[in-house]
This record gives C-alpha cells, structure tokens and sequence, in this order.
C-alpha cells in the first residue's frame, strides 16, 4: 500500500481526480468502481470539473446499495451515482451498474452484479473510502477477505454515521447489498480515499495491522496495487514507518 498524504479534503479531490484522468489518459481506464459517501465528494466535483468529456465512455460499477429504498430516492446510492458522478461526466445511464438491492431475491440480484462486473472485463480502478470501523463498501468487522457481493447487516456505527444523509437517524437503512471483499481485490488497481481526524484510527490500523477480518481495510494489503491518499488529519495515527514510505 503506498501513501500520499495531502493538506486537506479539497487537495485530496485535486490528487484523486490527478490519479483518475491520468489512467484513462494512459488507456488502462474502461471501467471505473465508484464509492459514495462524503469523502470522494472532492474528487468527483474535480473530476466534473476537469473532465471535459474524457469520461463519458467510461463505465461505472457501484460498490454497494441499501435494501429497502427506491433507486429514485435522494439517499439511495443509486441517486448519488447518477447525481455526483453520472450526469456531470455525461456517463449514459446504460453504462452504470448499481446492486439491485430492491430485488426480492438479493442473492439472485447480488450474482447478477457479479456478473454484470464480469462481463464488463473487470473493474480497472477502484475508488474506495474507509468507515470509522474499518469498513470499505459495506463490509463490516467480521468480513472475510474471500467473501463476495451479498447482503449484510449494518454495523449500528456505520448507520449512526451515515444518519447525516437522511431526514432521521431511523430513516438509515439496516441492510444493504454491497460488493465483497474478494470482489474488491479483482480491481487491477485501487485508490483508497481517507479525509478527516474520524477515520485516522481506521486508516493507522489497515495499514499497520496484519490484515484480518476486524479492520476489513486491511485486508488491502494482499492486493498488489493500491494507492492511499489521506489528508493530514486522516493520517495523524499512523506511525512514522508508514509516513516514511510516501510514494514508495
């Protein structure tokens, strides 16, 4: 895991969006995994700005998606992608894929995303936050690194953290359909986003621990490609060890 620490979240989005262009510049960019959430904000706002169309042919796979809320509604990820990411990069809705989690069979729905990410050759590069609990996409503590899209059960955490998107904190869904982690570690290459002093605990320990399944950040170690960028206060716990291999 190589590291990139920045000044603060809008040089994170300037760095993001940097690493984004320059692999589809490069041609190693067909599809595009997507996270949401509040911490890749500043990248796809830079990304909207500084594209200029250089995406529109790009297709995007969507980590994950609660059960139980329409796709229309405004705190669905369905609603993010097209919202933040789709239609300011002129990304036709065809090229999107986003788990059904409004199916009444997830486990069909969640095979029929794997397929989907098959079919599509593969996701090239992978963007991903971190939850406070060590979480990427939906996979909380206790997700093991061979497991695969499915339906979880959320971490009351992760739910009290994502309470901010929604009129209520019982309006949080408390399932949601997400891609797993050995479907994460299929990404040719990842870029792991981290902003704020919340998310330093959980960052020190994904780089630092031994990967396992009670920080399952960690088990991004195993993956031979990923590039953390943090700002200041996302990387404040970690060690000097780690800070001294920027750019390695």
């Amino acid at each position: 895991m190589h590291l990139e620490v920045v000044a603060d979240d809008a040089a994170l989005g300037r760095v993001g969006a940097d690493r984004i262009l320059q692999a589809r510049a490069d041609g190693a960019l067909h599809v595009l995994g997507v996270a949401t959430g509040g911490t890749p904000a500043s990248t796809y706002r830079e990304l909207a700005r500084r594209s200029d169309g250089r995406l529109k042919d790009v297709r995007l796979a969507a980590l994950d998606e609660y059960v139980g809320l329409p796709a229309e509604h405004p705190g669905s990820y369905t609603s993010f992608v097209r919202r933040n990411i789709a239609e300011p990069l002129g990304i036709a809705p065809e090229h999107v894929a986003v788990p059904r989690a409004a199916a009444h069979d997830l486990e069909a729905a969640a095979a029929l995303f794997e397929q989907q990410l098959r079919d599509a050759g593969g996701v090239d590069l992978q963007i991903l936050g971190i939850g406070a609990n060590g979480h990427i996409g939906f996979n909380e503590p206790g997700s093991q690194a061979d497991s695969r899209t499915r339906a979880v059960t959320l971490a009351e955490r992760t739910r009290q953290d994502n309470a901010r998107f929604f009129d209520s904190p019982d309006d949080v869904p408390r399932e949601a359909l997400t891609q797993g982690i050995g479907t994460i570690l299929e990404a040719r290459r990842i870029l792991l986003l981290a902003s704020g002093p919340r998310k330093a605990d959980a960052l020190a320990r994904a780089m630092e621990q031994p990967p396992s399944a009670d920080c399952p950040a960690s088990w991004l170690q195993r993956h031979p490609d990923v590039l953390v960028v943090a700002d200041q206060a996302a990387a404040a716990a970690l060690s000097r060890r780690s800070l001294s291999h920027q750019g390695a």
